[in-house]
């Protein structure tokens, strides 16, 4: 007997775990949540609290306010702090104002703070292995004075940089890159400076790392790898990368189900799934839906390690 030709294309999903949302993420959010209940809307927050398209609309709804200075904010309304950090002097610059502030920034993006701080004092150089512009890195920068941060960003910069100073040298890391890529950097900074301080724990938070090993088990096996998270995530940009780099034909990285375009899944018989750390689970079976909706689908989780990390709220919102 043929096969029904009407029939749809069979497509198996390989859906990466863990994905979505991390503790630091979860817990920014729930600052916002908890804010908008203590004192009502609306509530202002510096920066997207998460970089995630949705997640914002969401909390706008509920009340929230976002911006990108200070300056915006009122003095009579809370503020909450991404949970990317801040550079010091928005702290210092809403307590002067006498603003009630929340800060939702990440404990492990403030755990980098802390490193940079400690190396800072010891006299040593502090370089800075990021991005540009990304929120993280400015507020891991803004910790410190002016110039006393070298920002490190591709592995040429690892090669020519001139150390100022005669404190020796100490490296940081953005807490959302990929592994792989900054495991070079490093390697390159330690051939040349091989007295070089190391934070005491990868900065490379852990949820960026697991989500990165999760895809490298799927890409391999994918005809196509689909991301879901937005543009401005840095975690969930390095997945694409980290998924292609991993054997992924095609990768592609989308905002919801809407972004997806089913041409891509053309002649596609194993598709791979996942999330990044700020992108929420419905998003995840948005996609699957849509999937379902044009083929005869079978869902396989693929696990590569489970996560039981939380984050307690501020204590000024446990009171």
């Amino acid at each position: 007997m043929s096969a029904d030709p009407a029939a749809p294309a069979v497509l198996t999903v390989r859906l990466a775990a863990p994905r979505g949302f991390c503790a630091g993420v979860d817990r920014a959010i729930q600052v916002v949540e908890a804010t908008l209940e203590r004192f009502g809307a609306p509530v202002y927050v510096r920066h997207e609290i998460v970089h995630n398209r949705h997640v914002v609309s969401r909390l706008r709804d509920m009340g929230a306010v976002f911006v990108e200075t200070l300056e915006e904010c009122p003095d009579d309304r809370p503020v909450v702090f991404s949970a990317h950090g801040s550079p010091r002097s928005v702290m210092e610059g809403a307590q002067a104002r006498g603003m009630t502030f929340l800060d939702a920034t990440c404990p492990l993006v403030s755990k980098v703070h802390v490193e940079a701080a400690r190396h800072h004092a010891a006299g040593r150089q502090v370089l800075l292995i990021g991005h540009a512009g990304h929120p993280e890195v400015v507020g891991t920068m803004g910790q410190l004075p002016d110039g006393a941060v070298m920002l490190i960003e591709t592995l040429q910069d690892a090669q020519s940089f001139v150390p100022q100073g005669e404190g020796g040298v100490a490296y940081v890391t953005q807490t959302t890159l990929s592994v792989d890529d900054t495991a070079e950097i490093v390697e390159a900074l330690k051939a040349r400076f091989p007295d070089m301080a190391a934070p005491h724990r990868d900065d490379i938070c852990y949820a960026t790392t697991n989500r990165q090993e999760a895809v490298k088990s799927i890409a391999g096996e994918c005809d196509v790898l689909l991301v879901i998270g937005s543009a401005n995530s840095s975690n969930s940009v390095r997945l694409v990368e980290v998924g292609l780099r991993a054997g992924a034909p095609k990768a592609f990285l989308i905002d919801d189900a809407d972004d997806l375009d089913l041409a891509w899944l053309a002649g596609a018989r194993t598709v791979g799934v996942t999330a990044g750390a700020s992108a929420p689970e419905d998003l995840v079976q948005g996609v699957i839906h849509k999937l379902a909706g044009a083929f005869a689908v079978t869902v396989e989780e693929v696990g590569a390690a489970r996560e039981t990390v939380s984050f307690k709220l501020p204590r000024a919102l446990l009171a």
